[in-house]
C-alpha cells in the first residue's frame, strides 16, 4: 500500500489516542456544527435563487424572441388599408409563420394593468397592433422594416430586442451573484472553522505539550484536529443542506401567473447540485483546519 493511501486510511479511520486531544463536546463543537449547518442552508437557497431567476429570465427572453409586434399609427380612414398591407407583407415574409391583428379587447387587457379596467379605449387614438410569430431561424428584421416603410408608412416593427437585452444581462448577473454568494458563504465557513480550531488548540495547549514530550509530531497532532473538524463540518453542512432542500421542496411550484415567486425550486437534475455542498464544506474545513493547526502548533512552545 502506498504512503498516500496509508495516510488517507489513517485519516478516515482516525486514531483513538490522537482524537483525545480534540474535545468531543463543548463550545467549539456547537460552533462548528451550527456554522456549517447555517452556511449549508444559505448556500442551497443562494443556489436555488440563482437558478430560478436565471430560468425566469431565459423563459422571458425566449418568449420575446419568438414573437414581435407591428404597431400601426394612421388616420382612421387609412387604418384598415394599412393593416391589410401589413398582413400581406408579413404573409410573404420568409421566417414569419403567422400574423394576427389584436382585437380591441386584447389591447384593453394589455393596458389594464397600467391604466385600470375602466380605460375608455374606444375614445383614444390608440395604434393598431399586429402580432407576428417567427420560425426558429427567424427573419430579416431590417429587410422587413424596409418593406413595411414602403407598403405601410405608419407601421413600425418592434422585435423586442430592447426587452431581451436587459433580461439576458440580468440573467448573467444573477447567476454571477449566486456564484459570488456561495463563494462568500464558503469563506465565512472557513473563517468560523478556523476560529473554532484555534480555540480548541489553545484550550489544549498543555495536552499538546505533553504529547510533544512523549515524541508526538505536529503532523500527528494536527491530523486529529483536521479529522475531527472536517467530520463536524460535513455533519453540519449535510444537516443544513437536507433541511434547506426540504424547505425548497415545500415551496409552491412554478406558475405562470405567480412568475418568479412560485418558481424558486430546483428542476430535474438541478436537485443533484445541492448534494455537492456538504463535500465542498468538508474540503473547506479540511484546509482551513489544517492551516490553523500548523500555524497554532508553530506558536505553541
Amino acid at each position: 500500500m502506498s504512503p498516500a493511501l496509508i495516510r488517507l486510511r489513517s485519516f478516515l479511520l482516525g486514531d483513538g489516542q490522537a482524537d483525545r486531544v480534540v474535545p468531543p463536546t463543548g463550545f467549539t463543537v456547537r460552533l462548528t456544527l451550527f456554522t456549517s449547518a447555517a452556511m449549508g442552508f444559505l448556500a442551497v437557497f443562494a443556489l436555488a435563487l440563482s437558478l430560478a431567476t436565471g430560468r425566469l429570465a431565459d423563459r422571458w427572453s425566449e418568449a420575446l424572441a419568438r414573437t414581435a409586434t407591428v404597431r400601426i399609427s394612421a388616420p382612421e380612414g387609412q387604418m384598415q388599408a394599412q393593416t391589410d398591407a401589413v398582413i400581406e407583407v408579413l404573409r410573404t415574409t420568409p421566417g414569419v409563420v403567422g400574423a394576427r391583428v389584436l382585437s380591441v379587447q386584447e389591447q384593453r387587457d394589455l393596458l389594464a394593468p397600467w391604466f385600470g379596467p375602466d380605460l375608455p379605449i374606444d375614445s383614444l387614438p390608440l395604434p393598431q397592433l399586429v402580432e407576428l410569430r417567427e420560425t426558429g431561424k427567424g427573419y430579416d428584421a431590417e429587410g422587413l422594416r424596409l418593406r413595411l416603410s414602403a407598403e405601410a408608412p405608419g407601421a413600425v416593427l418592434d422585435d423586442h430586442a430592447r426587452w431581451r437585452r436587459p433580461l439576458v444581462r440580468a440573467a448573467d448577473r444573477l447567476r454571477l451573484l449566486g456564484l459570488v454568494s456561495i463563494v462568500l458563504i464558503g469563506m465565512t465557513t472557513a473563517a468560523m472553522i478556523t476560529l473554532s480550531a484555534n480555540a480548541a488548540l489553545a484550550a489544549n495547549a498543555k495536552v499538546i505539550q505533553v504529547l510533544r514530550l512523549v515524541g508526538a509530531r505536529d503532523v500527528y497532532i494536527a491530523r486529529a484536529f483536521v479529522r475531527r473538524f472536517t467530520g463536524r463540518a460535513l455533519q453540519g453542512a449535510a444537516a443544513g443542506t437536507a433541511l434547506a432542500m426540504l424547505a425548497v421542496a415545500l415551496l409552491p411550484g412554478a406558475d405562470t401567473a405567480g412568475g418568479f415567486l412560485t418558481g424558486l425550486g430546483f428542476q430535474g437534475a438541478g436537485w443533484l447540485l445541492p448534494l455537492l455542498i456538504p463535500p465542498l464544506a468538508g474540503i473547506v474545513a479540511f484546509w482551513a483546519t489544517r492551516a490553523a493547526a500548523f500555524r497554532t502548533l508553530g506558536e505553541v512552545t
